[in-house]
């Protein structure tokens, strides 16, 4: 019997990938959380305090997380979930139209672009320059945000 929490499925209800077996008098399971992980996007993004730093793309690398309501699939469709594929187009299109000066300035941008979903609930964005020292494998920031609660 599956419990009242829409969050639970039994494990007969669950969606199981086309030919695999049927599960039997497996318990049920509750889905506690949920992330969308992006890990190790590389960009070409102008950024830099000086204008010689800038006057050059650099190559950044991006690692986001987003936690989301977590709201497993009935029906294995992507309209169930919170598609990556428009996170990825909204940091590349920020990183080819705008210019900063700042790791940090740019890490607020993405992580408005992450809230694309009322599912989102926090993200962390982290940003690493690459190229910056020849001896060091990236130096960049990380920040946690979360959607701002209506405020009465």
């Amino acid at each position: 019997m599956t419990g009242s929490d829409p969050k639970t499925i039994a494990a007969s209800q669950a969606v199981a990938p086309t030919g695999a077996p049927a599960v039997e008098a497996a318990p049920e399971i509750a889905a506690t959380a949920q992330r969308i992980l992006l890990s190790d996007l590389t960009l070409p993004c102008r950024i830099g305090v000086t204008e010689e730093e800038r006057a050059q793309r650099q190559r950044l690398r991006f690692n986001i997380q987003l936690e989301i309501r977590a709201e497993p699939p009935r029906t294995d469709k992507i309209t169930e979930v919170v598609d990556y594929g428009p996170l990825v187009a909204r940091i590349r299109s920020v990183c080819a139209e705008a210019e900063f000066r700042l790791l940090e300035s740019l890490a607020g941008r993405i992580a408005q672009a992450c809230f694309f979903d009322a599912r989102v609930v926090s993200a962390r964005v982290r940003i690493e320059k690459l190229d910056r020292y020849p001896d060091v494998g990236g130096v960049g920031c990380e920040f946690e945000y979360s959607r701002a609660q209506n405020r009465t």
